[in-house]
């Protein structure tokens, strides 16, 4: 990631949601927030609309986003 690209945010209200967004903004990049109580088919037009590079996603929202084909980044991994 770097100045100028995008990344999806698809977390619900937590602490590693705002980990997740002082991160990307860190890092230069614009967040695109995804609401995962949001029907899949709005989930995926946002998507479409702002091509993001990856999602970054937790335990609970992993499988909400499984077809989209981004890279997703699950911060719940302790492997990171």
């Amino acid at each position: 990631v770097q100045a100028d690209s995008r990344v999806a945010l698809c977390m619900e209200r937590s602490l590693a949601m705002i980990v997740g967004l002082l991160g990307i903004l860190k890092s230069g990049a614009a967040y695109v927030p995804l609401d995962p109580e949001y029907p899949a088919q709005r989930l995926a037009l946002a998507l479409q609309d702002s091509q993001p590079l990856a999602v970054l996603v937790h335990a609970a929202t992993r499988t909400v986003l499984e077809d989209s084909g981004l890279a997703q980044v699950d911060l719940d991994d302790a492997s990171l």
